[in-house]
C-alpha cells in the first residue's frame, strides 16, 4: 500500500526521485500514465494488469468508454529506476501535468502520484473545504474496531 507525501525537484532533464518507501511498492519497472485531474499515475506492474484488465472489459462501442481506454493507454510508459532511484519522465507527459521543477509524489493506495506543486496545492486547497461532506458521503467511519 502507498501512503504519504514527499516533495522533490525535477532535474534538467526530466528526471524525477522517487522516495525510497515507494520504490519498494513499484519495483524496478512499473508503469506511469495520465492521471486525472492533471497528475500523473504510477501503477506497479501487478495493479497495471488489474486495471487493463478492466478497461478491456469495458464495452469497445460506446464513445466514452474508447476515449477514457485511449486516453489512458497513449500517455503509459514504461519506467525504469536509475541507479539514484529516479524515473524520467518524457516531455508529453511532463506537459499534461504541468510538471516544472517542484514536485509532489503522494501515495494513494494502490498507486502513486506525481503532482506539480502548484496543481497540488490548488486542489489540496479546493478539496480540504469538501473533505468533511465528502467522507460523510462515501465513507462509514462508524465501523466497531
Amino acid at each position: 500500500m502507498f501512503m504519504g507525501e514527499y516533495r522533490h525537484s525535477l532535474d534538467d532533464k526530466g528526471r524525477l526521485f522517487i522516495p525510497s518507501k515507494f520504490r519498494e511498492g513499484l519495483g524496478a519497472s512499473f508503469v506511469v500514465t495520465r492521471g486525472l485531474d492533471r497528475c500523473l499515475f504510477a501503477y506497479p506492474r501487478s495493479e497495471w494488469s488489474l486495471l487493463e484488465q478492466k478497461l478491456k472489459s469495458l464495452p469497445f462501442t460506446r464513445a466514452d468508454a474508447r476515449a477514457f481506454t485511449r486516453f489512458f493507454f497513449s500517455g503509459a510508459i514504461e519506467a525504469e529506476l536509475d541507479k539514484q532511484g529516479r524515473i524520467s519522465l518524457p516531455a508529453h507527459l511532463r506537459q499534461y501535468a504541468s510538471l516544472e521543477k517542484e514536485c509532489v509524489v503522494i501515495g494513494v493506495s494502490n498507486r502513486v502520484e506525481i503532482w506539480s506543486k502548484e496543481n497540488w496545492e490548488s486542489y489540496f486547497a479546493s478539496s480540504e473545504q469538501s473533505f468533511n461532506e465528502i467522507a460523510e458521503k462515501l465513507v462509514d467511519f462508524n465501523v466497531e474496531l
